[in-house]
């Protein structure tokens, strides 16, 4: 359920919730129970600058009783409420705002929350914050709202990412991809197999302590034939793994080729702006230029080259080496040509001839012309199939980050490990290990020096 949503009438905490979130009032043991002894803590939820509305977000135990002072009572839970904000019962009116009233555990937090919907006037917001300062909150830090909810157990390590992600997303593809992994997508699959570990490791302890019994035989049989299923999973999932941080980080295009072929040009055309200096001059171009833009709902860096000849002087020699290393290294090559500047090797990619305004292109290449514009839209929609080719994903959850691709691939070695190991023991504590990794992703094992990494990229609010 999106923060803006409602059902029947009620209103969501800001934040991904699940849908218990929305329902009635929890009754008796239900749910996380809030985290003791925190600090009442509020942020504004919304961006600064002028707008109608600034949500100011709160949190801890002392939201209710400060709702108390500051509007004169809590309203219905989960239902927006018209009031007047007063530092005191008979003080001067600081705002008519919307009052919404999240008991905990069903917030965001796991805490009792509230939030006020001021007009977003610098001044009012000013007045409430030293307002809510007085009663004795204080200003969040950096991703606390989301460190409380996996202190209450609302979301794990993977989940909490997800949302920093989604905060981040600038494209379609960005938004789709951290949706699923705030949704729980990556930590389902995860669970599913430290679930299939720890029935291994049952099945791995009757062996070790039951050998004289009369075990069945296909037992040693059926878990090495799971050590390796799982595995296998995990070599896939770090495979597609590459897809998924090509969307999240974005992806890098050279453009490459000879001098005066119009790199810089077509670099401007498609950046839709004078990015690049244009001159006739062989060698002007000694630097890379770099231009962000969105191509196929992915992120894409593109960069104009210094023209590939010999050099003439040592500072175009150092341009021309580090032309050729982007092109080593980025994830997809234009290679530009024009008139018989044809290179002698072209590098895997997309082949593109400018200047078709002055001269056809020869076969197998793509015509455009910087200068007039024809074969842009062509070029484009290539560019972005490219793209989206180097960035389709299988229908399982993506990882999207090297702690990810670092818990996997330990966990993976460990199993590795288990399938040739002849003693059981030694077998056993291998299991154990590879299930440890998997619970350092999802925060449920050894999560204190990971939780300050997490949750600092984090923005105030949030």
């Amino acid at each position: 359920m999106h923060p803006s949503q409602s059902t029947s009438g009620a209103v969501s905490s800001a934040g991904l919730l699940r849908t218990s979130d929305l329902s009635a009032e929890p009754t008796g043991d239900q749910g996380a129970k809030p985290t003791d002894g925190q600090a009442t803590i509020f942020a504004r939820a919304t961006g600064a600058g002028r707008a109608a509305v600034a949500v100011m977000r709160i949190s801890g135990s002392g939201s209710g009783p400060l709702l108390d002072r500051l509007c004169g009572g809590r309203p219905e839970p989960r239902r927006a409420v018209l009031r007047a904000l007063r530092a005191a019962p008979e003080g001067e009116l600081l705002d008519r705002a919307l009052v919404l009233w999240f008991p905990g555990p069903s917030s965001y937090t796991g805490e009792d929350c509230a939030e006020l919907h001021l007009h977003a006037g610098p001044a009012v917001v000013e007045a409430v914050s030293a307002a809510l300062v007085a009663l004795g909150a204080r200003p969040a830090e950096p991703g606390e709202f989301t460190r409380r909810a996996f202190l209450n157990n609302r979301l794990d390590l993977l989940e909490a990412e997800g949302i920093a992600d989604l905060i981040e997303a600038e494209t379609e593809a960005q938004r789709r991809q951290a949706l699923r992994q705030a949704d729980g997508a990556l930590s389902r699959l995860y669970a599913d197999w430290a679930t299939r570990l720890r029935r291994l490791l049952a099945h791995q302890e009757a062996l070790i302590d039951f050998p004289d019994e009369d075990l069945p035989s296909e037992i040693e049989i059926l878990l090495v034939a799971e050590v390796d299923a799982l595995r296998h999973e995990m070599a896939a999932h770090l495979a597609e793994g590459e897809r998924a941080k090509r969307i999240r980080s974005g992806l890098f295009i050279a453009i490459v080729g000879p001098p005066n072929v119009g790199k810089s040009s077509l670099l401007n055309r498609l950046a839709g702006r004078e990015a690049a200096i244009v001159s006739d001059r062989p060698g002007t171009t000694r630097d890379a230029i770099e231009v962000r833009l969105v191509l196929g709902d992915v992120p894409v860096t593109l960069v104009d080259t210094a023209g590939l000849r010999d050099a003439e002087d040592a500072l175009e020699a150092e341009g021309i080496r580090r032309a050729r290393r982007q092109a080593e290294e980025a994830d997809l090559v234009v290679c530009v040509a024009a008139g018989e500047l044809v290179p002698d090797q072209r590098p895997a990619g997309v082949q593109v001839w400018n200047k078709v305004d002055l001269a056809a292109a020869p076969q197998g290449w793509l015509g455009v012309s910087a200068r007039t514009g024809a074969g842009i839209a062509t070029l484009e929609a290539r560019l972005a199939k490219e793209v989206r080719s180097l960035t389709a994903s299988t229908s399982g959850p993506p990882l999207t980050r090297a702690r990810h691709r670092a818990g996997i691939m330990e966990a993976a070695q460990h199993l590795q490990a288990a399938r040739h190991l002849e003693l059981a023991e030694l077998r056993g504590e291998a299991l154990r290990l590879a299930m440890q990794a998997l619970g350092r992703l999802t925060g449920t094992i050894g999560v204190e020096d990971l939780l300050d990494t997490v949750f600092n990229q984090f923005c105030i609010g949030k």
